[in-house]
């Protein structure tokens, strides 16, 4: 039994030893050539599995410690037998935190002093998306959710109440347009998959005729994928943006990096607590899929975010202008950056006497 496994996936070394032999690499060593005589790969985003890297391996098992699946050629995988599994909501908290942190830089820039009379637009109320909403409509934020799946489906409505509750559907209205998210809000955050082919696609799902249609908007905030929101858009659009992730990583655009109020180079997701939930979650699957019984970590912080919170607590949890100025003062380092970046906490909210 062999097994590739990313190298900058913390936490994992060792763990797997026991039962198979395991070989880290760095995401540019992980070829065709690596993987021909392995049996499963544990990787992140940076790993394209599609034909051109598993045809004619013997891999059947592909663990992704991340959220996202759109690195990974779902059709090709289920056609060859191959077994993928993702990490759903491992980093939520974090991109969470992420958000609120770049958008109090943007209301301390703009001189604005409170969350009243700020309309919050979220496209996308998963994981992440339902945290932020959770968060946003306690600190005062007016909410608008937007998630035309979930909207469509058979539990549409009660899945929405975990977030508010029954009793803070605005007018009964658990979800809204993005028509209605261009005329009211003021910040519009997208926190959706990455499709294409799909009822719903999400590719430049902010695009020109997108931004065009804002009546009010001022900060748009892309912390989910890069190309969901078209980067030459954004740089003749006459709003402030706040992006984690980009278009064209790691060789992104120097001038919509100028830009921005807020860059970083996609470590939204990057806290300590989440790291460790996604390695939990490829243990899991691995021990599911393999029939092992290899020890498991539990995580302390729990995956759904902290339940009291208050905007200059996140604040100062995370100083997310350091990331900023990082990224802005040497963008060829964005790889490096990300790679390197040291695994932040996630904000365990507001604490008795403050």
């Amino acid at each position: 039994m062999r097994i590739i496994v990313d190298s900058h996936i913390p936490h994992i070394r060792g763990l797997i030893e026991p039962r198979a032999q395991v070989l880290y690499l760095e995401p540019d060593d992980i070829t065709r050539e690596a993987v021909q005589d392995a049996d499963a790969l544990i990787v992140r985003t940076r790993t394209r599995c599609d034909a051109a890297l598993l045809d004619g391996s013997r891999v059947r098992f592909i663990g992704s410690a991340t959220i996202g699946t759109d690195h990974i050629d779902l059709d090709y995988c289920d056609s060859h037998g191959i077994t993928v599994r993702n990490a759903p909501g491992c980093n939520a908290p974090a991109v969470a935190q992420w958000v609120f942190c770049a958008i109090h830089a943007w209301m301390q820039a703009r001189h604005i002093s409170s969350p009243t009379g700020l309309t919050l637009g979220i496209v996308g109320v998963g994981h992440i998306g339902s945290i932020v909403a959770r968060w946003a409509h306690q600190l005062g934020f007016t909410v608008l959710p937007n998630d035309p799946p979930k909207e469509n489906s058979e539990n549409g409505d009660g899945s929405f109440d975990v977030i508010f509750g029954p009793k803070l559907h605005q007018k009964n209205r658990p979800y809204f347009t993005l028509v209605e998210l261009q005329r009211r809000c003021d910040i519009i955050t997208f926190h959706t998959p990455l499709t294409r082919d799909w009822q719903w696609p999400t590719w430049h799902l902010c695009d020109r005729a997108f931004l065009d249609g804002l009546a009010r908007c001022r900060l748009m905030i892309d912390a989910a994928r890069g190309a969901i929101a078209d980067n030459e858009a954004l740089l003749d659009w006459h709003g402030d943006v706040a992006l984690d992730c980009w278009e064209n990583e790691p060789n992104i655009s120097r001038a919509l990096l100028d830009k921005c109020v807020v860059a970083t180079p996609h470590i939204a997701g990057y806290s300590a607590e989440g790291k460790q939930r996604g390695t939990a979650m490829m243990l899991e699957a691995l021990n599911d899929f393999y029939h092992w019984d290899i020890p498991v970590p539990t995580i302390a912080a729990p995956a759904t975010g902290a339940q009291e919170v208050t905007l200059d607590g996140i604040a100062a949890s995370y100083d997310i202008l350091a990331d900023t100025t990082a990224l802005k003062t040497t963008p060829t380092a964005f790889e490096s950056l990300r790679n390197h970046y040291h695994h932040r906490p996630e904000y365990q909210g507001k604490q008795e006497g403050r």
